[in-house]
């Protein structure tokens, strides 16, 4: 049952996107300092805007 929770979970796609340089180290400076990382911080983030605007979509 794990080994099929991971294969749903498999990361096997990537996301580029540009920010200003001082943003991006001010973020992933936050990040360490909070002990997370900047990719998991954005997976999160991403998941919630799918979850908020998916269920609005449904009424």
């Amino acid at each position: 049952m794990a080994d099929e929770k991971k294969a749903k979970k498999k990361k096997d796609s990537q996301l580029v996107i540009r920010l200003n340089k001082d943003q991006r180290d001010q973020f992933v400076q936050l990040c360490d300092d909070l002990d997370t990382s900047a990719a998991r911080e954005l997976r999160l983030y991403i998941k919630g805007f799918i979850a908020r605007h998916t269920s609005e979509e449904r009424g």
